[in-house]
């Protein structure tokens, strides 16, 4: 049974397969075409829609893709769409803003946009080109042009206004609450005796790559285990020596963390998908899928992550460059699952992280190729020194010979040279419609080198996005 609060009203659904995703429910269901289908993959954002659930005596909204959110996910919150937004017969005034600003040609693309900048306005900050740009991020026009879209965002986020939305608040909050989660698992140890015993279960924390085999690869997962009410597993924590990331918080709240840890992490993660994506992703999904071109992956090997792994009352600690054992293979066992992900903080002012990805687009894009390198020199000598790739090999892989190359050395042209050559014993990359083996290894080359130069000469701006 899922319940979940839809135009004002608890809806109750008792006969919905597990994997039904928001967006077959709402067009094929429910009758509310506003939403749209584009790509079906989480990369266009036409199926945007807005979730909104308590947070203390408020609500907070967030945008998810209707495509890859299964039905189980939005038990217990409430469920905004397009169609929604209208009150007493006029126009919300985002969708005004659209109006008065040309902000649409065709309108396909329009019901997606309108939703994020909904859910924007709902965080009631003041308007911010960069923070704008990336609340949208997720969503693509192909005819309109963004410059109205953005004129459109500027007039809501200079003149906010309240909605039925903000005047409902009580009365929405009493009805979620009202909504049992009886029948999800909401501690830990009922998700470690349920997993255990069904362990052919799929657990779904985000979902967002998960989903691909539904609406992609039209396979069917009938039997789900919904992580989303479990409080243990969004817990995001830090202690002296270490950041403890629950498996199931979500990336978008895992990203001012670890920003203010480690800068090059955040600047990854605000390239990592969409918002939407980032909103219901997790690390935990990002890690166990084992994809080769993960982008979590080869920063938490390079910064020594380590992983909390539970199997019914049992417990053990596992770094993570030993989880990855080959192409989507991993060293969970039947019924066991990521609890928490475990990073080492850096106490050593002079060690540096260097984080890197190439991609066709600057956001919302697959890597070809990802790296990820933390440094330490001293006296002009590689104290410290871990690499990892994503994109070249089966999983995302450390570059052992390379480090071996580093480790000990003057941190000069020379020994980089050196360490360029050794990528060639530690990877074999494959070609794909994203890049062809010899592309990948000269970029993997050239990203060490950049490390360098940026490290010994930091007047040289080396990336785009300082100078544009």
């Amino acid at each position: 049974m899922i319940q979940f609060l839809m135009n004002g009203r608890i809806h109750t659904e008792t006969d919905l397969p597990a994997d039904t995703t928001v967006l077959q429910y709402l067009r094929r269901d429910a009758g509310r075409c506003g939403t749209k289908e584009g790509c079906a993959s989480g990369d266009c954002g036409a199926c945007t829609v807005v979730l909104a659930e308590p947070e203390g005596d408020t609500l907070k909204y967030r945008t998810v893709n209707a495509c890859l959110t299964f039905m189980p996910a939005i038990q217990g919150k409430q469920l905004i769409t397009v169609e929604d937004l209208r009150h007493r017969g006029e126009l919300h005034h985002v969708q005004q803003a659209m109006v008065d600003h040309h902000a649409s040609q065709c309108g396909f693309c329009t019901p997606g946009f309108v939703m994020s900048l909904f859910a924007l306005e709902k965080q009631k900050n003041a308007f911010d080109v960069t923070h704008t740009q990336h609340a949208l991020s997720g969503n693509l026009c192909r005819c309109t042009g963004y410059r109205p879209i953005m004129a459109a965002a500027q007039a809501i986020c200079e003149a906010p206004q309240p909605d039925q939305f903000d005047a409902d608040t009580q009365r929405t909050l009493e009805k979620l609450r009202s909504i049992s989660t009886s029948e999800q698992p909401v501690t830990v140890e009922q998700l470690a005796e349920r997993y255990l015993a069904e362990p052919d279960s799929r657990l779904v924390a985000g979902g967002t790559d998960l989903a691909l085999e539904v609406t992609q690869r039209y396979q069917r997962l009938p039997k789900l285990i919904s992580l989303s009410h479990i409080a243990g597993l969004k817990e995001i924590t830090l202690t002296g020596q270490a950041i403890h990331i629950g498996a199931a918080a979500p990336l978008s709240e895992c990203l001012p963390v670890l920003h203010r840890e480690f800068p090059e992490f955040g600047e990854l993660l605000e390239r990592f998908a969409s918002q939407q994506i980032r909103n219901q992703g997790t690390f935990g999904g990002n890690i166990a899928n084992a994809s080769p071109i993960g982008d979590g992956g080869p920063v938490l090997l390079a910064l020594g992550a380590s992983l909390l792994l539970r199997c019914g009352t049992q417990q053990r600690k596992l770094p993570l460059d030993q989880f990855f054992l080959g192409y989507r293979k991993t060293a969970l066992q039947p019924g066991e699952f990521i609890e928490q992900i475990r990073i080492p903080r850096v106490t050593a002012a002079a060690r540096q992280l260097r984080v890197y990805k190439v991609s066709k687009r600057l956001e919302d894009d697959i890597s070809a190729v990802c790296a990820a390198i933390q440094i330490e020199i001293q006296n002009g000598v590689v104290a410290h020194v871990r690499i990892a790739f994503g994109g070249m090999a089966e999983v995302a892989k450390r570059a052992a010979c390379c480090e071996a190359q580093l480790l000990g050395k003057p941190w000069q042209t020379a020994t980089v040279e050196l360490a360029c050559q050794a990528l060639e014993l530690d990877f074999t990359p494959i070609s794909d419609f994203r890049a062809s083996r010899e592309y990948r290894m000269q970029v993997a080359k050239n990203l060490l080198r950049r490390c360098h130069i940026e490290m010994t000469s930091p007047e040289t701006l080396m990336r785009v996005t300082h100078y544009v």
